[in-house]
This record gives C-alpha cells, sequence and structure tokens, in this order.
C-alpha cells in the first residue's frame, strides 16, 4: 500500500513557506513514491535530493549537506541498515526509515543501528511530514544544548573558566575571583583573540547590576592579572590593545 497522497484540492498546509529550506535525502528505490514524497514535501519548504540504490545513497549522505535522511530498508546494492552503519559512523544526521513491512523487528534493528524514527509505508503524507519535523527538531534542540554545554566550560590553554559553576582553574588552582573579574574573564575568555573594548565590558557588567565606572574595568583588569600571575608588558592571557581595549591571547600565540 502506498502513502496516501495529499488532496490537490485542499489548501497547503499553513506553515508551508513559513520557514528557510531543509535539504533532505530520500533513499528509495521505489522511483514513484519518491516523486509522490518529493511532490508534497517541496512546497513545505524542503528541497529533496533522491537516490536509488544503498552505495548511492551512502555516496550522497557522506557527501552532501542534509538536514535529514529518509532510508528505505530495501535497497538494492546495500540495504538501508548497512548504509545507516555506514552513516553514523561518520555522522548524527537525522534518518527516518521505512519499511514496506514494518515488523517489529525491522524496527528494532532500525533504530538499534541508529534510526531516529521508522514509518512503514502504509503512512499519510501528512504523518510523514510531522515525523520528519519531529526528528530535525530533536536534532537542533540536541545540537544547541551541545553547542551550549560547550559553551559553559571555556579552555584556554591550562585555563578552564566554567560559567555554570562561576569557577576558575588554572592548571589545578582555584582562582579567587571576585564576580565582576570572574565575568570579565570570561568575556574575555569567550571572545579569545577579539579584542573588546571598555565600552564593551563595561555593558556586560552593567548587566549583572555591579557598580562599575568606566575607568574602574582598568583596576579590575588590573586585580585579575595579578591573579592569573600575568604580566602586563609581557602578557600570557590579557593584552592591553591601545586605544581600543583588551584581548585575551590565543595560547601559542606572541603578543606584539
Amino acid at each position: 500500500m502506498q502513502p496516501t497522497a495529499p488532496n490537490s484540492g485542499k489548501a497547503k498546509d499553513a506553515t508551508a513557506g513559513s520557514y528557510d529550506k531543509t535539504r533532505l535525502l530520500v533513499i528509495d528505490d521505489d522511483r514513484k513514491l519518491c516523486r509522490l514524497i518529493s511532490a508534497y514535501l517541496e512546497p513545505m519548504g524542503y528541497e529533496i535530493a533522491l537516490a536509488h540504490t544503498g552505495p548511492e545513497g551512502l555516496e550522497q549522505a557522506l557527501g552532501g549537506n542534509f538536514q535529514a535522511i529518509i532510508l528505505d530498508v530495501m535497497l538494492p546494492g546495500m540495504d538501508g541498515f548497512e548504509v545507516l552503519k555506514r552513516i553514523r559512523q561518520k555522522s548524527d544526521i537525522p534518518v527516518l526509515m521505512l519499511t514496506a513491512r514494518g515488523d517489529e523487528s525491522d524496527r528494532i534493528v532500525g533504530l538499534e543501528v541508529g534510526a531516529d524514527d521508522y514509518l512503514p509505508k502504509t503512512f499519510s503524507t501528512r504523518e510523514l511530514l510531522a515525523r520528519l519535523r519531529a526528528v530535525t527538531r530533536r536534532a537542533t534542540l540536541t545540537a544547541a544544548r551541545t553547542e551550549e554545554l560547550a559553551e559553559a566550560e571555556l579552555v584556554v590553554g591550562a585555563l578552564r573558566v566554567n560559567t555554570d559553576s562561576r569557577t576558575a582553574l588554572l592548571g589545578e588552582q582555584t582562582l579567587d575571583l571576585t564576580p565582576v573579574e570572574f565575568d570579565l574573564l570570561a568575556s574575555l575568555a569567550r571572545a579569545r583573540g577579539r579584542v573588546k573594548t571598555r565600552e564593551q565590558l563595561l555593558d556586560e557588567i552593567r548587566e549583572r547590576n555591579y557598580d562599575v565606572f568606566d575607568r574602574s574595568i582598568d583596576v579590575h583588569i588590573s586585580a585579575l592579572r595579578k591573579k592569573l600571575g600575568d604580566d602586563p608588558k609581557t602578557p600570557h592571557f590579557i593584552k592591553t590593545v591601545r586605544s581600543a581595549g583588551y584581548m585575551f591571547i590565543r595560547p601559542g600565540e606572541t603578543p606584539e
């Protein structure tokens, strides 16, 4: 049984065109099904690429910039499980698997191999769209959380700054920083290699309602340098950029 085609007499999905195009790879040897999926999803904001064999699909999946993959289990040349295994060796891209049988054993194998969701080929196009959006949304949220966690700990050489616990370690030594000093350190470390003006630093500190004034930034930077064991004449961490502000030095860079 083929998926239920959309009724051409009905209005388009209200969300169509409301977001940027999502690049989608469909790997299925059923060309009629591929045309049906393309006809339904393209107006919904998807840019579709097609592959009809396992090896062709794998090559496109690993070489293309896709946001999601629809992958059939039964494919010529290489079955969908093997294609997915090889994709997962190099990519966490969301994969929605299709099967003509819909057997529980197939679903379990697919999920264990790394499929994000599973859909028998009796699906309606609306269900396909809903599941596709769900797996891409989960992937986006997971990536955002991973980035957030990575950003929570800033590592610059021997210095580790954790913005969640508001702690800073230099090697094995915990730095005893005031709230203002910590925020200045985190701001500079996050922007390492780029100059932060006094005004920018002041604006960030003011957001926390600290009683900090323009020239007092220099006083706090001076105190921070002492706790880092940094010499302003030959700095290893914080460099003064004349008439501009301050810059956190990237590891291995020699300040001019």
